[in-house]
């Protein structure tokens, strides 16, 4: 793994908090206030679908590429100096609808990652166009890879085979299966070697699921850093990078991982 010295500590907000269902205008305004408390922070995480909720009805509620939500995101970034993720219903170029989570530097740039795991048992995978690739971003030197809800389930595709200091859940995980979110966030964080944050919402949506939040972060040892339990609101957290260098250090065990490649 690569020299992490002199790499700065990481200031992480993750945002918590219910979700008008099918109202772009109301979470946008509602989501406003609430990235301002994150003032200070490197990087700010909003939940899965945050304009919409964990809808299908993709065709009626998809933005374009660089629509409303883009250009929102692109702002919030530049006034608070970080980057601002979470992810929206797009309709890509080709016409494909994506749950797409949007990565807005503060410089303006704009980058994606498409979920690449469809949840069946809702019928995501009738309504959407899954990601073909990973992605890493990096920001202020560290290596970032985002990842989408059910693609929690799938340690394959999290597996991190790109050095990555810190991996990225944004999610709609319903309360009735908070046990498997954290009994596996953990697992990907001790795999990998890295850190994981992970955020979630709150409330009911608009289908009558009750979300229990559960927002995380956890350190390489999957030992819990932050958990904001089922409360609304921002919480912060700032990831070492020493602490994450001294540990792979100690313990390599990347050293020892299975060679393979995804198709």
């Amino acid at each position: 793994m690569r020299d992490l010295s002199g790499l700065p500590n990481l200031n992480v907000a993750l945002v918590q908090t219910t979700l008008a269902w099918h109202d772009r205008l109301t979470n946008l305004d509602h989501f406003e206030p609430l990235i301002e408390q994150a003032r200070g922070a490197d990087l700010i995480i909003l939940p899965e679908m945050f304009t919409t909720g964990f809808s299908m009805e993709s065709e009626s509620l998809a933005e374009p590429e660089n629509g409303p939500t883009s250009k929102w995101l692109r702002a919030q970034a530049k006034k608070l100096d970080a980057v601002v993720t979470g992810s929206i219903i797009i309709q890509a170029a080709d016409g494909s609808h994506r749950n797409r989570l949007l990565w807005a530097r503060p410089d303006g740039e704009l980058l994606h990652y498409d979920k690449r795991h469809l949840f069946r048992m809702a019928g995501e995978h009738k309504h959407y166009t899954p990601g073909e690739r990973q992605v890493q971003f990096e920001h202020k030197g560290w290596r970032i890879r985002p990842l989408i809800c059910y693609d929690l389930r799938f340690p394959v595709w999290s597996r991190d085979a790109q050095d990555t200091d810190l991996l990225i859940y944004t999610a709609n995980w319903p309360g009735a299966r908070r046990m498997h979110w954290n009994r596996l966030l953990p697992a990907r964080a001790i795999e990998n070697l890295c850190y994981v944050a992970a955020v979630n919402r709150v409330g009911i949506d608009g289908k009558g699921f009750a979300y229990a939040g559960d927002s995380q972060v956890l350190d390489f040892q999957g030992e819990s850093l932050l958990s904001a339990g089922e409360a609304d609101g921002v919480f912060q957290v700032s990831l070492s990078s020493a602490e994450l260098a001294a540990y792979r250090t100690r313990f390599p065990a990347n050293l020892d991982a299975d060679a393979f490649e995804l198709h």
